[in-house]
């Protein structure tokens, strides 16, 4: 019985790495179903997303180590994974819970093939009390500027405890320390609003409205000591037209919050994100 694998790796580029990558899968009884590539050339690395039927009778972890000469060849940066093993994920929520409604939704539907292995608020659960929680570990973890660190402790035994692949902030409004972010770094994703000049700190819909805005945006990207200068997963934007009002850019900006920040997590759960120093490599469905 075939089963589906993704096989992802950035190295530094030079000529045959997909000639033999593509040589080993094929002798070691493999089919490659789906296959994408990248050269940069401002960092002179490879980048490449393999998605592969195993035809032969071999446990991934064999077919693992024996890709492992070919990494140590190339100097490889890879991992192998089994489509049908869930990528486990905590959610973290404030008070704005249109980001983690729209996730529970599209996860409960299908269209974000995950574990839900927990949520992490700094809300009581009633602020949430319209939304399906059913069966998920609910943690509310209340924060100061007094406890942030002792908070902070608290969150990360939560996600070791989940043993959590990823981590997602949902409109989670408090800035991780830089060690906590130093953690979760490569497995952390966070939403925020985008515009045209940047908007900082209270109400920033509502600047953007006396400032006349015609774009409003979103940006997914990982989390980085540096506060929202993570690499970016994806972005995107709407028109705004002298007619809306605050309470139009804030709904405008929300729906497009969620939409942005789904995309994001389905190209990591399905291994479609790589990072490349300050950037991404997005392959695509």
């Amino acid at each position: 019985m075939s089963a589906d694998i993704v096989l992802t790796l950035s190295c530094p580029d030079r000529p045959g790495i997909v000639a033999d990558v593509s040589r080993h899968l094929y002798e070691a009884g493999c089919n490659i179903l789906e296959a994408h590539q990248y050269n940069d050339p401002e960092t002179a690395l490879f980048f490449m997303r393999v998605r592969f039927a195993i035809l032969a009778d071999k446990p991934l972890d064999a077919l693992s180590t024996e890709f492992a000469d070919i990494a140590t060849r190339f100097k490889m940066s890879w991992s192998m994974r089994r489509t049908s093993d869930l990528k486990r994920v905590v959610l973290m929520v404030s008070k704005l819970d249109h980001c983690l409604a729209d996730i529970l939704y599209r996860w409960r539907t299908g269209e974000l093939q995950m574990t839900v292995a927990g949520i992490i608020a700094n809300h009581p659960r009633e602020t949430y009390g319209y939304l399906d929680l059913d069966g998920i570990p609910f943690h509310y973890l209340p924060i100061s500027k007094t406890t942030k660190m002792e908070q902070e402790t608290q969150v990360w035994d939560v996600i070791q405890q989940a043993g959590a692949d990823l981590v997602v902030l949902a409109r989670y409004m408090q800035i991780l320390s830089d060690g906590l972010a130093a953690k979760l770094s490569g497995k952390c994703i966070n939403i925020h609003h985008s515009f045209l000049p940047g908007f900082k700190g209270a109400k920033p819909y509502h600047q953007a409205h006396v400032r006349g805005v015609k774009l409003i945006g979103a940006t997914a990207h990982y989390v980085t000591a540096d506060l929202d200068e993570g690499p970016i997963i994806e972005q995107d934007v709407e028109r705004i037209s002298h007619q809306d009002t605050p309470d139009d850019l804030i709904r405008k900006g929300r729906e497009i919050e969620r939409r942005v920040l789904a995309r994001a997590i389905a190209w990591h759960l399905s291994d479609r994100v790589i990072t490349n120093g300050a950037k991404t490599v997005v392959f695509k469905d």
